[in-house]
């Protein structure tokens, strides 16, 4: 999957860095070092990914792009 900016995310249960308790995150930038920052719903923290480990968690359906959700559903 390409990740691009103001993709939006729903986080599952399994998605072990929810500190904040969100149901939902967005990306707000890829960086050019390969790194993805994103907020949280429920957070005015921003958080900092590497770009592997967050493609992990997509790939675990850890986190799943709310335009696929709404497709399934």
């Amino acid at each position: 999957m390409k990740l691009s900016n103001n993709m939006e995310f729903v986080m599952k249960g399994s998605f072990i860095p929810n500190i904040s308790n969100s149901d939902k995150l967005k990306i707000i930038e890829i960086t050019e070092g390969g790194s993805v920052v994103i907020q949280m719903n429920n957070s005015k923290r921003r958080g900092v990914f590497p770009l592997d480990s967050f493609q992990y968690w997509i790939k675990r359906n850890s986190l799943v792009q709310i335009e696929n959700e709404k497709k399934t559903s």
